[in-house]
């Protein structure tokens, strides 16, 4: 059954939108909910694409180093985005960590050597300006701009992500990527977690969170999006995708009371216009 391309990225968007409530509704060590939330995703993942599994057969020593590369990246990403969450608020952080698509053109101009055009220079331009007005904002809260600073970490590690799924995507069936590099990033981030001093003991609270987070803004989310990219351009996704931060702020003053600051607004607004702007300039 065909759903509609549009009905699939309101309902990835909406998903996607609930992951900062539920990271802030938990009381667990942010390497510890990332790291779960990856074991239940790689879970989830691999009951949908067992028959999927034998794509791993398929790939040789170099596609095996870079899909581990993609789940550390994967995990260091969800680490750092759910420990910006603890520091920044979370318009802040939702539209610094979805500035992605910026560094994914970095990247591949860099190592790929895909060319930069003139509108994605301007849109790289203008996104930085963007994040230097909610940095000055932030300027007098040290604590605020280390979760800047993590949430920045986290839109580079998954921008890496990405431009490595490219790669590897066209060997590997979604299912079967994702359950992988799921499974790496949870290693990585429960690993972390034990070296840190945290326990992996949680309650049944705890539990329900970590796997909401893997139904919905994980496996549900991120799917839609892949769902509408056979049916839609990639750009019209991507940007698509920027709906994220709107809608973890107006979930996040509804049901948290956390209402953003003017120069989160107005520097968040400049940073999804910068990367809209970027998105488009594949197209040229």
């Amino acid at each position: 059954m065909k759903i509609d391309p549009r009905i699939a990225l309101l309902v990835g968007i909406s998903a996607v939108s609930t992951a900062s409530i539920l990271v802030r509704l938990s009381i667990s060590p942010p390497l510890v909910i990332a790291g779960y939330r990856m074991l239940f995703s790689s879970m989830i993942m691999g009951l949908l694409g067992m028959n999927e599994i034998s794509d791993l057969r398929r790939i040789d020593r170099k596609e095996t180093l870079l899909l581990l590369i993609s789940g550390v990246s994967i995990g260091a990403h969800f680490g750092a985005w759910t420990a910006s969450l603890f520091y920044t608020s979370i318009a802040a952080s939702t539209v610094i960590v979805d500035s992605s698509p910026i560094f994914v053109v970095l990247i591949s101009w860099i190592f790929l050597r895909e060319g930069v055009n003139t509108r994605e220079a301007f849109g790289i331009a203008i996104s930085i300006m963007g994040a230097i007005i909610i940095a000055i904002g932030h300027a007098e809260f040290k604590s605020n701009l280390y979760g800047d600073f993590l949430a920045l970490l986290g839109a580079i590690f998954l921008a890496i992500y990405l431009v490595i799924g490219r790669i590897l995507r066209r060997k590997m069936g979604l299912a079967s990527y994702t359950f992988s590099v799921y499974g790496v990033a949870a290693v990585v981030l429960l690993l972390s977690a034990l070296v840190s001093g945290n326990s992996l003991t949680a309650d049944l609270k705890e539990l329900i969170i970590f796997i909401l987070l893997a139904l919905g803004p994980s496996c549900l989310g991120h799917n839609s999006y892949n769902y509408a990219l056979k049916y839609m351009k990639a750009s019209v996704v991507s940007a698509s995708i920027l709906g994220e931060p709107v809608g973890a702020s107006l979930l996040g003053a509804a049901l948290l009371g956390e209402v953003p600051s003017i120069s989160t607004i107005i520097g968040g607004g400049i940073v999804i216009l910068g990367v809209y702007l970027t998105v488009f300039g594949k197209n040229e």
